[in-house]
């Protein structure tokens, strides 16, 4: 099954809210000059990756579409915003009424980005665009930030499948949010039940050490999951000694058993000491599954060693060190004035300390070499160079205020290995660098 933003299976609440008190003061203001009408353009991005990161993972695109039309200012909201004094009367009526309906483009689910890249492109009136900057942020520098790490753990892994499995090291909401962008990063299940629910991924889990201690003998834990679950299950082996404890579990569940679970000590010794004895017990086929705090490094650490599969909670959930990808939502283009036909303007902020932004409503896309493996990112203004026509990476995701690029979440899932597989091959290094290919600009605005 795979219900992932298509039907949601439960309500999303309305995401007005979820937002800085600025925003509407700003809305406020632009009502009241006349200026809240005009045609705009704003485009998230970010001016670098994380330190060393070779490249960045878009996740959460779905969850925006999402977002987005379900941002809705309900009576009790208002009424809020009203008792507070946060803004005037005129405002108020005003967002009793909003809808988006404006345009959105973005780079899909799953591709990869680099800095300036420009991820996801908002257009509409400036009252309407501006108002989604903090929920938009919210959502994408925390699931593109899982996605990433996920996306370096399962390259490490090589092959071998991924467990999420952070939610009690999160928020409540976002370990679910946190186990769909490591789905996309290429996990294969995950441990959270309402993740399993509201997007359809695979879901896992046997059993914790309270388990094996709840009961008098460890013998007695395993007979009891395995009369219930069957010799299919994954057995724990560490909570007293690893040595008895397999060959207890091999005695209880019979060669057929499905996998063994280490969670402690020299994962890397303590793998290749239980696989020998499987073996020599004759269970050939038991998997052998680890946990304990891994992350890319760790799971790298272990390519040699007989695991099958691999655990992360902790380290996946928190970025693996960067629990947000510094993105931000700038406007880019404005109209002189209201009226429709009104062109665009280049804006951009000027600004010292890295913080600088680029203006004009953008267009990008990825540069192949004669391999086929992506050479540059270019970003540019005006007319795509033909060259470059059949490679851009914004698709329309919105389109006068209504969705038309929902998809299933292992399209992402999908793409993602496709975007980084054509990727050189250092992309994939743990090693700190800089990122894999260039950005490059084009045609932009002079003075920007």
């Amino acid at each position: 099954m795979n219900t992932a933003d298509l039907g949601l299976p439960v309500e999303v609440p309305s995401t007005a809210l979820f937002t800085d008190q600025y925003e509407l003061t700003m809305l406020q203001a632009a009502l009241k000059a006349g200026t809240a009408e005009r045609r705009s353009v704003f485009e998230v991005f970010t001016r670098r990756l994380p330190h060393g990161r070779r490249y960045g993972v878009v996740a959460g695109t779905g969850r925006v579409l999402d977002a987005v039309t379900n941002f809705r200012f309900e009576a009790g909201m208002l009424a809020f915003l009203g008792e507070r004094g946060i803004v005037d009367e005129a405002t108020l009526k005003w967002l009793a009424d909003y809808r988006f309906q404006g345009d959105i483009w973005g780079y899909l689910e799953g591709e990869v980005y680099f800095p300036g890249s420009p991820l996801l492109r908002v257009e509409g009136s400036f009252a309407e665009c501006v108002l989604l900057e903090t929920v938009i942020l919210s959502i994408l520098n925390h699931d593109s930030a899982i996605a990433a790490a996920a996306s370096r753990m399962s390259s490490a892994a090589g092959g071998r499948p991924l467990i999420e499995m952070g939610a009690r090291r999160t928020h409540e909401l976002a370990a679910v949010a946190a186990a769909r962008s490591a789905y996309v990063g290429g996990f294969a299940t995950t441990s959270d039940l309402a993740a399993g629910f509201r997007y359809g991924i695979p879901t896992v889990g046997t059993s914790a050490h309270a388990f094996t201690l709840l009961h008098d003998q460890e013998r007695d834990a395993f007979r009891a999951q395995v009369d219930a679950l069957g010799a299919d299950t994954t057995l724990l082996v560490d909570t007293y000694d690893v040595t008895e404890a397999v060959r207890t579990a091999v005695e209880v569940a019979g060669p057929e058993l499905g996998a063994v679970r280490i969670d402690s000590g020299d994962l890397l010794l303590v793998a290749h000491r239980v696989r020998q004895q499987l073996d020599e017990l004759g269970a050939r086929d038991t998997r052998i599954v680890v946990t304990s705090d891994l992350d890319e490094y760790a799971i790298a650490s272990l390519a040699a060693a007989p695991v099958d599969a691999y655990g992360v909670g902790t380290q996946l959930v928190t970025g693996s060190g960067h629990p947000t990808c510094s993105m931000v939502y700038k406007l880019v283009a404005r109209a002189e004035s209201a009226d429709p036909s009104a062109p665009l303007v280049p804006v951009a902020k000027k600004s010292t300390g890295g913080k600088t932004s680029v203006g004009g409503r953008k267009w990008a896309a990825r540069r192949l070499d004669a391999y086929g493996v992506a050479e540059a990112e270019v970003v540019g203004t005006g007319p795509v160079p033909d060259e470059l026509a059949d490679r851009q990476l914004l698709v329309e995701l919105v389109k006068g205020g209504e969705v038309v690029a929902r998809e299933p979440l292992d399209a992402a899932r999908e793409r993602h290995i496709a975007a980084r597989a054509n990727l050189p091959l250092s992309a994939t290094q743990l090693s700190r660098g800089e990122p894999v290919i260039p950005t490059e600009y084009l045609h932009l605005p002079s003075g920007s």
